[in-house]
């Protein structure tokens, strides 16, 4: 393992999901083996991604006996020119995933078979689309195609979505193939009589299964958001989502502005959440959730925290505070509806600095971002609540604009041409000026 040796510099890199940006697993080059294509299949996922899958004859790879590796899409077979019967070499990518690297043609006989990508889709026979510069071919049957009801109840029932014990990838089949399941918000309407005759459904499974799926209703709105697989939107993007919104009713209708507004959504993201309920058949789905009394709202949105003073700002925390610890300091700024993250950018707000402050500091000077120490943050809270006798928060300058010969494509408003303006350093109590340092 190799990390980061700086709390500081690893709390400013942050982290995604659960996974930290200052650390990473160093790993052994892939081990590779030979072995021969019988045949090349292609599975359907649940956004309808078809994807190309080699059927090897059985090869032991680290110690694994590997019988089918990913061929990834239609190109990555073109180019290589990968052929049914060719001898092909394979790899596990981080001694996990096998994939095949590419065929060996100096061992071909000349019996070995061009592949021809299908055009239409395997399972329910939708003709097959492909957006203009993605690499992958998508089945658009997306609220009918059997094969993607399967993938996307297995994602629904999944641990990080709502981990409904009892149901897995054959279970979902079986639920789909027998008519049980048409939709996702099908499975809270299972009843004991549904399985009758089912083989390996006696009373007290029945009995299990469906105490989860009705345990599976009060789980929070991110793993919610998470579980209707929409694209691009995993389980950090849902939880800023909820937090956000607040309600799947909210999220529901938003614009593409309202969305992009929001700090790790995108336009591509924006664009996938828009379109998904747009969709009549998702708006189904969730009309049939919520008559189920499944959990749309989120615990405690954060729009519903905030108060005035510091709702919309964001801060960074960098150094050692006097009184508070960095835990402390953000969960009052999030008490008080603001927002804490790991790194200074534009957006930021405020910089909270204390004694040996790092890269953040200097980031924040570079960028015109404005400081406070524990007391200017904590007169930053008293001014939000209401009722208080405080003097009015200080508001963030306006931040200068870069230079445009180093930022040609700069969108950030130009400097007033005030010279008043230029020359007014004036700080608030409690606030620091990194003019006078």
């Amino acid at each position: 393992m190799i990390k980061v040796n700086n709390f500081d510099e690893q709390q400013q890199l942050g982290v995604v999901g659960r996974d930290p940006r200052w650390a990473i697993a160093y790993k052994f080059p892939a081990r590779e083996a030979t072995t021969k294509v019988h045949n090349i299949s292609v599975n359907v996922g649940r956004t309808g991604v078809v994807t190309p899958n080699a059927e090897l004859e059985p090869v032991e790879i680290g110690g694994v006996t590997v019988r089918n590796a990913s061929l990834h899409n239609a190109d990555y077979i073109a180019e290589r020119d990968i052929r049914v019967g060719d001898y092909v070499t394979v790899k596990r990518a981080g001694d996990v995933i096998p994939y095949v690297v590419g065929p060996i043609t100096g061992r071909r006989t000349g019996t070995e078979q061009p592949y021809q990508f299908p055009t239409h889709c395997p399972a329910c026979g939708t003709p097959l689309e492909r957006v203009p510069g993605e690499a992958a071919w998508r089945c658009p049957n997306f609220g009918i195609c059997p094969a993607q009801l399967v993938r996307r109840v297995e994602h629904f029932v999944s641990r990080s979505a709502m981990d409904i014990i009892g149901i897995g990838e054959k279970q979902a089949e079986l639920f789909v193939n027998t008519g049980l399941v048409k939709d996702v918000a099908d499975l809270y309407y299972l009843r004991a009589e549904d399985f009758a005759g089912m083989e390996g459904f006696g009373r007290r499974r029945i009995e299990n299964l469906l105490n989860a799926i009705t345990e599976s209703k009060q789980r929070p709105l991110d793993r919610l958001i998470v579980g209707l697989g929409i694209r691009y939107v995993g389980s950090v993007a849902a939880q800023v989502l909820a937090d956000h919104f607040g309600s799947l009713d909210d999220l529901m209708n938003a614009t593409p502005a309202d969305l992009e507004a929001i700090e790790g959504i995108g336009p591509v993201a924006a664009a996938g959440i828009v379109d998904f309920f747009q969709r009549a058949d998702e708006r189904r789905v969730v009309a049939k959730l919520r008559a189920a009394g499944v959990n749309l709202t989120s615990a405690a949105p954060r729009r519903a925290r905030h108060t005035t003073g510091l709702f919309g700002q964001t801060f960074v925390l960098t150094g050692t505070l006097p009184n508070l610890t960095r835990e402390q300091a953000t969960e009052l700024i999030e008490a008080n509806g603001g927002k804490v993250t790991g790194s200074v950018t534009k957006k930021t707000s405020y910089v909270v600095v204390g004694e040996q402050a790092g890269n953040k500091l200097a980031k924040a000077q570079s960028l015109g971002i404005p400081t406070l120490d524990e007391a200017g943050l904590q007169q930053l809270v008293r001014s939000s609540e209401p009722g208080e006798d405080a003097p009015t928060a200080p508001a963030p300058p306006e931040q200068p604009a870069q230079d445009q010969s180093d930022s040609p494509k700069s969108n950030e408003p130009a400097e007033s041409d005030n010279p008043a303006n230029a020359n007014d350093h004036r700080t608030t109590p409690g606030q620091l000026s990194f003019l006078d340092e």
